[in-house]
């Protein structure tokens, strides 16, 4: 699945710290393919400025990222729990649409 640079922090940020010894596995590979290598790095120029964190935006990284069946059932309950609690933000809109549908 392609995901651009918000959509792979929001799915950095949505992967648990907690869980199973089999799940936290995956999701540790999950967020090595979610992270960003030294060349988008360079390319981004990340900066975090009063708790927000920028890049720029003309640098129009996408990634496929190749995230297995149980990251995936763990991002789509988590974006279906926010949704569900009326949580979801602006922000998560489009990885949503892309792991859930419309």
């Amino acid at each position: 699945m392609e995901l651009n640079v918000l959509e792979r922090l929001v799915a950095l940020n949505l992967l648990p710290n907690e869980g199973t010894f089999t799940n936290l596995k995956l999701i540790r590979v999950a967020r090595e393919e979610l992270s960003f290598n030294e060349e988008e790095n360079k390319a981004l120029s990340f900066q975090q400025t009063e708790g927000q964190l920028a890049w720029k935006q003309e640098a129009d990284v996408v990634k496929d990222v190749h995230i297995g069946e149980v990251v995936n059932l763990i991002l789509e309950e988590e974006l279906k729990k926010l949704d569900k609690e009326g949580k979801l933000k602006n922000e998560q809109l489009s990885l949503y649409e892309k792991i859930i549908g419309k």
